[in-house]
């Protein structure tokens, strides 16, 4: 089948594009408001985007609470979402007014960072602590909806979990970083291949 975007004519009952750039690692994100309220949300839109230095991105259908902490604050966090914190990740999606904050209302526990004002998932393996770069806002098709807007942060700090580090390397089967693909489907790390490139 061959299908253009704009005219959305493929047919199906759901619209197929999420299900086709997929596995999508999910940014656990947290923010603080400037009142000082932790807020905490999955983005499935989301992936690194450099290595040095490291950068981040983001993007949210609309501007939620996340985007406006993070440009008003200059900072946010990303931690790991994995299949053992499967259903308080999903919990943390909730549509909740701004001054709920996530992390009570999931049952995680907030740790300090180190370098910037938003806390991390405790319980998570992993947390990114990362400045806020810039916003690029992306149009959208229809005239009715809002537009997505992609957060990008510089990484200025890595935690990892010592417990999942073996013989020098992050144990990522152990870890089973959780990943979205598209409708209401998840996967998730547990099968890992080596593959040389060719020189």
């Amino acid at each position: 089948m061959f299908y253009e975007t704009a005219r959305s004519d493929h047919g199906l009952p759901h619209d197929p594009f999420k299900s086709l750039v997929v596995p999508r690692p999910i940014g656990w994100i947290s923010t603080i408001s400037e009142d000082g309220v932790v807020n905490l949300a999955p983005y499935s839109f989301f992936n690194a985007v450099s290595a040095d230095p490291p950068y981040v991105m983001f993007s949210s259908a609309g501007r939620k609470d996340t985007i406006t902490n993070a440009e008003a604050t200059g900072a946010f966090v990303c931690s790991m979402a994995t299949h053992a914190l499967r259903e308080a990740m999903n919990e943390t999606s909730a549509p909740v007014p701004s001054e709920v904050d996530e992390f009570a209302l999931a049952g995680l526990t907030p740790l300090p960072s180190r370098l910037v004002a938003p806390p991390r998932v405790a319980e998570s393996p992993i947390a990114l602590e990362c400045r806020y770069h810039q916003t690029i806002e992306l149009p959208c098709a229809r005239e009715a909806a809002s537009g997505y807007a992609m957060v990008i942060g510089e990484v200025v700090g890595v935690h990892i979990d010592d417990a999942v580090i073996r013989e020098g390397r992050v144990d990522l089967a152990r870890i089973r970083p959780l990943a979205r693909l598209g409708y209401l489907d998840y996967t998730m790390v547990d099968d890992i291949f080596a593959m040389p490139r060719p020189e």
